[in-house]
């Protein structure tokens, strides 16, 4: 897959073009405004592998606060807001 540059304005210009190459050649696009990287256009499939990774890692912090949880003990909600004196 490649991944081009193009700027905002000729994106919007070129837009159908773009979402054409996207979904049919699975080229991925970075949107740029003034000399910045703002946005980008890629494959659903990127996204939906984006979104996977991104659940993993949740669960995987999830799990390893369990264990802290586990390991150190936990509190109530009433004994934290005790603790910071609300």
């Amino acid at each position: 897959m490649t991944t081009t540059s193009i700027n905002t304005v000729d994106a919007k210009e070129e837009f159908s073009e773009l979402i054409n190459r996207v979904a049919h050649n699975k080229e991925r696009f970075v949107l740029v405004r003034r000399g910045k990287e703002i946005a980008a256009i890629i494959p659903i499939e990127d996204l939906s592998l984006i979104e996977e990774a991104r659940s993993k890692n949740d669960l995987e912090e999830a799990v390893e606060a369990l264990k802290e949880a586990r390991s150190t003990g936990s509190m109530t909600l009433d004994q934290l807001k005790e603790q910071v004196g609300n």
